[in-house]
Formats: C-alpha cells, sequence, structure tokens
C-alpha cells in the first residue's frame, strides 16, 4: 500500500498561531504572562486619558462559530479568530473585557498597552500573550516603526454583535 503524504493549506505562521491559542487557551487555569504592570505601578482608578475611537488598525474577522448549539447558556455568543494589523502610531481605542473574554497574541512588532489598573503603558513584544477578562479595560497603542500583528481569539455575545470590532 503506498502512503500519501498531503500537503496542507495552512500557512505555517498560521498554524503555528492557531496552535498556540490552542495552547494558551488549555493552560489558563493559572496563566502566567509577559507584560504584566510593573512592581509599583499598578492603579486602582482609571487616571488616563484614552482615545474613542481607532487609528491605523484594520480587525479582520478569520473565523467564526455560532456557540448557540451547546445550550441555552451559550445561545447567540460567537467565539472568533480575528487578526488585527496596527500601524506605527496606531491606535486600538479603548474598551472593556467585563462580557467579551478574549486572548491576544502579539505575533509580529511590538504594541504598548494601557490598562485602567496600571499607572505606565505596559510593552508587549512579538511572542506576548495576554488575557483580558474581569473588570479590565483598555486601550493599545504601537509606538513603534513596523506594523504590530495581533491575533485575537474571543467570546462575543448577542449584545455585541451590531458594529463590535475592537
Amino acid at each position: 500500500m503506498a502512503s500519501k503524504t498531503i500537503a496542507l493549506q495552512v500557512p505555517l505562521k498560521l498554524a503555528l498561531t492557531l496552535g498556540l491559542l490552542t495552547a494558551t487557551a488549555a493552560f489558563s487555569v493559572a496563566p502566567v504572562f509577559a507584560g504584566d504592570c510593573p512592581a509599583g505601578q499598578a492603579a486602582t482608578t482609571d487616571i488616563q486619558e484614552h482615545p474613542s475611537k481607532p487609528v491605523g488598525v484594520t480587525d479582520t474577522v478569520l473565523s467564526a462559530i455560532d456557540l448557540s448549539s451547546k445550550g441555552e447558556a451559550w445561545k447567540g455568543n460567537m467565539l472568533r479568530l480575528r487578526k488585527l494589523v496596527v500601524q506605527p502610531g496606531g491606535v486600538v481605542p479603548w474598551h472593556e473585557h467585563n462580557v467579551r473574554p478574549a486572548n491576544i497574541l502579539i505575533v509580529e512588532g511590538s504594541i504598548t498597552e494601557y490598562r485602567s489598573t496600571c499607572k505606565v503603558g505596559i510593552e508587549h513584544p512579538a511572542g506576548d500573550v495576554t488575557a483580558e477578562f474581569g473588570q479590565l479595560a483598555h486601550w493599545w497603542k504601537n509606538n513603534g516603526k513596523v506594523p504590530a500583528v495581533l491575533y485575537s481569539a474571543d467570546v462575543l455575545p448577542p449584545a455585541m454583535h451590531e458594529d463590535h470590532m475592537m
């Protein structure tokens, strides 16, 4: 019997990214993420100015799964995988994660996150993963000289289906 090799049509970088997102989800019980707020810089109140409009960012939904078939509690929720490209100087505007959990993987460039719970920006280089959930509100800015490429896996509740990209 001759063996056959099947060539996958998925680019290696995307396959690795999807694998990392899956691994991140599998080990999310007690994660340790790079890019946490530096010691002594935690804030208890939001002290930052924050933008409300995106600038120089594309947000592309690569895949979405309707989770309604998993039961009433999941009705209308979507599991999404998105690719965000943030140009130098670009901004992902202020948003919250109290009802929309996400894992973000930075695959190219770097980007600075400005959290409501930190007095200073948090730098996220390529390879960094950050979990977004709970009482987190933040925005992102690419302060670098090259585009920052991020993959976001999130659960989008029904109330956010209309016009929610960031």
